[in-house]
């Protein structure tokens, strides 16, 4: 592991930029960039356009280090090149550490949440990213419903799959989100952490973990997981929230920093100049770290 990339991501001031959306959400996301799905044909060409994207927002000067502490990536950015160097020997050689989203997705809704579908490859996916100079992994479930057997087996399935990431040597963000239009948001919310508690407390002294939630309903909700030994760091998700909103109330959680995906790219346009496209990012990033940084 690198000690340098740990050090930074635990004790560093800024957020981590969420770049990972995956073959199912590329075409979102590119319709969202003003790129519309009748405007390629394929997913070659729309796997090219989104590298296009996302390496325009990796290679403006507004996506530094100086307020953004890390990015994850999908698995075939991994595999692309950015300036000539690989993805994540890019975003090192800018001083922000490089994660990597390794779930295959969600399966179907049973016991009110979503666990992820089987992922029988992922060892032979971890190798590559330990190659690839990658620090760490992500992986998402969702939590629709406080049904605790659910919400069980969402953290269990998270840990079981964390441990097998640390044994790769590689530091897991575990991200069980909580559906923000959930009509019992904030029950499920104090499920999951009495359920994440437990699981933090069984973790051996060199098994660190990351987590990614959903902003709490009620402010401050995991403070208590924030401050646990095991855990290097907690982000908070967008989620669906605007990006005005989402910051508002990551304010109100100290400790707790960003990983917005939707919410950070949200004003940049395939057809801005540089000038403007750098300007909107750098409008974004400077929100966003604040919230991230400045409590109320």
């Amino acid at each position: 592991m690198n000690q340098d990339h740990f050090d930074k991501v635990k004790n560093g001031k800024g957020f981590i930029a969420a770049l990972d959306q995956s073959g199912g959400s590329t075409p979102k996301a590119l319709a969202g960039y003003g790129v519309p799905e009748d405007s390629y044909s394929g997913e070659d060409e729309m796997f090219d356009l989104v590298h296009e994207m996302r390496t325009r927002i990796i290679t403006s000067p507004a996506f530094s280090s100086d307020k953004i502490l890390g990015a994850i990536l999908f698995e075939q950015t991994m595999d692309r090149e950015i300036e000539g160097q690989y993805t994540a020997d890019y975003l090192a050689s800018k001083g922000i550490v490089p994660f990597l989203k390794v779930d295959k997705g969600l399966a179907n809704q049973e016991n009110g949440v979503q666990v992820m579908k089987p992922n029988p490859n992922l060892d032979e996916t971890l190798r590559r990213a330990n190659e690839r100079n990658i620090f760490g992994t992500k992986m998402r479930s969702v939590v629709h419903e406080p049904n605790e057997e659910g919400i069980n087996a969402v953290v269990d399935q998270q840990f079981e799959v964390g441990k097998q990431i640390i044994a790769a040597d590689l530091v897991p963000i575990i991200e069980p989100e909580v559906n923000i239009h959930s009509e019992n948001k904030e029950k499920s919310e104090e499920i999951l952490k009495q359920e994440i508690r437990k699981q933090l407390d069984e973790l051996s002294e060199d098994q660190n973990v990351m987590l990614k939630l959903s902003i709490p309903t009620k402010a401050n909700l995991y403070k208590e997981l924030i401050d646990h030994p095991r855990v290097v760091r907690v982000v908070a998700l967008s989620g669906g929230y605007s990006r005005d909103e989402a910051n508002e109330k990551l304010k109100e959680n100290d400790g707790l920093i960003a990983s917005f995906s939707r919410a950070l790219a949200a004003d940049l346009r395939a057809n801005q100049s540089d000038e403007e496209f750098n300007e909107k990012l750098q409008q974004a990033v400077d929100t966003i770290y604040d919230a991230s940084v400045n409590k109320k």
